[in-house]
């Protein structure tokens, strides 16, 4: 089951690249195994997957213990101040950082390590009340001022789209993050290059690589429904 389900997203991925007129290469399929047991894991792993998504600070580092140390393992939920301590190091990428408490955290907690952590900035698009992230407008003057860190990268941004029954009516949010990139990008800020887009899920993640996905974030496609029993 896994099998199949991955290679149709694997192809959906590539079709959605044709359409847009990009190499494959470019997107990067990010398995969200949030709730899902080792043993999937580990099956998709044989499979070629080797980067995982992870929503939840313990879930990660047990995983991260027991499963193949070259899988790269990315935080793609909302970040609590004191976890982070817990993922630095060992996380390639936090796609969740929102708040400059939260920045000044992770600086903290990789100079313990003496390690850079690569962070992608958390913007709410669609303005949800509902949803974590920067609003548009105050991500440049965040960006500037984190881009001082000595033990934090911006690498990009991300973003959690509406979930519509339509994947077109998210083109929007995801056109304007990709401006947003393009608009930070000519700014030249040191420390600081936002080539990363992480956007578009299971419901959407076509329309999100037409408009300029770097990372999608796929979970039900991969795994089949959550269980939210966990």
């Amino acid at each position: 089951m896994l099998k199949e389900q991955l290679k149709e997203v694997e192809r959906r991925i590539q079709a959605a690249c044709d359409r847009a007129g990009r190499k494959r290469e470019e997107v990067t399929l990010i398995a969200v195994s949030k709730t899902k047991p080792v043993s999937m894991i580990e099956e998709t792993y044989q499979l070629g997957i080797h980067v995982y998504g992870e929503n939840k600070v313990q879930e990660l580092t047990e995983k991260y213990e027991i499963l193949p140390k070259d899988i790269e393992w990315h935080m793609i939920g909302h970040l609590q101040t004191n976890k982070v301590k817990y993922i630095v190091g060992k996380t390639a990428l936090i796609h969740s950082v929102d708040s400059l408490k939260l920045a000044e955290t992770i600086e903290k907690e990789a100079a313990k390590k003496n390690c850079i952590q690569d962070i992608l900035v958390e913007v709410n698009v669609a303005q949800e009340e509902s949803k974590f992230g920067l609003k548009v407008d105050e991500v440049i003057p965040f960006i500037e001022k984190i881009s001082q860190f000595q033990h934090i990268c911006v690498k990009g941004l991300m973003t959690i789209a509406p979930f519509v029954e339509n994947p077109d009516d998210n083109r929007p949010v995801f056109a304007n993050l990709h401006k947003l990139s393009v608009d930070i990008m000519n700014k030249n800020i040191d420390n600081v290059n936002v080539s990363i887009l992480s956007m578009g899920m299971t419901n959407d993640y076509e329309v999100a690589i037409e408009e300029g996905a770097t990372m999608v974030r796929v979970g039900t496609g991969i795994f089949g429904a959550r269980n939210y029993q966990i």
